[in-house]
């Protein structure tokens, strides 16, 4: 991929450590180098889940590991995979199953868009793992940082769905929205969502009776 312009963000190594993991703040803005795995398939999340239920091993050791919901897209180069695009899809779409894999697998980190519920900022809070929120509609501006494919594998299913290794540089800039410590960014936006309800239905009446 091309060499993107460096900036003067604070840059984190894939896999953290739990400790650096925990040393992160909802709010901090950051760029991303080194491994991590990623899908944005529902039926690869169960397939996951079935390996683990039945005590199989995964085809990667995601241990303490980074697992993302990242879309990618690839051309056949001989064979060599070559990376075109990477995109985030959304996280919520995987509530139920990120919980458990969260904790089995001990995750230092994992992300997309769109957040994750209270039952995985819990099972965060409890293995040290955060949230990185990647923006949707910057391909342009992820891709640059997407260095290679290093391996697939469940290659049965299509590109997107399997389990993809991927070495990156300068990924980003991704955003910490769920902290190690149970902060989420998402959690307040609600809430503050909430407060303001009242306040917008009543200007809403008001605006009718006028």
């Amino acid at each position: 991929m091309n060499e993107r312009i460096d900036t003067a963000l604070p840059r984190l190594t894939l896999p953290l450590t739990r400790e650096a993991a925990r040393s992160l703040k909802v709010g901090d803005l950051v760029l991303l180098d080194g491994e991590l795995v990623i899908t944005v398939g529902l039926p690869t999340h169960r397939r996951m889940m079935a390996h683990l239920e039945e005590g199989k091993p995964l085809p990667f050791d995601l241990s303490g590991g980074t697992f993302a919901h990242l879309s990618l897209c690839c051309r056949k180069d001989g064979e060599r995979l070559e990376p075109l695009y990477i995109n985030p899809t959304t996280s919520t779409r995987f509530n139920a199953l990120m919980p458990t894999l969260i904790r089995r697998l001990g995750l230092t980190a994992t992300g997309g868009k769109g957040g994750l519920s209270a039952e995985c900022v819990e099972a965060m809070r409890e293995t040290g793992c955060v949230y990185f929120s990647v923006v949707g509609g910057a391909s342009a501006l992820l891709s640059m940082g997407l260095q290679e494919i290093v391996e697939t594998a469940w290659d049965d299913m299509i590109m997107q769905f399997r389990l993809t290794r991927i070495r990156v540089s300068g990924f980003g800039p991704v955003t910490i929205a769920i902290d190690a410590h149970g902060n989420s960014v998402y959690q307040s936006l609600g809430a503050s969502a909430q407060e303001r309800l009242p306040s917008i239905l009543e200007a809403n009446r008001r605006r009718d009776d006028s």
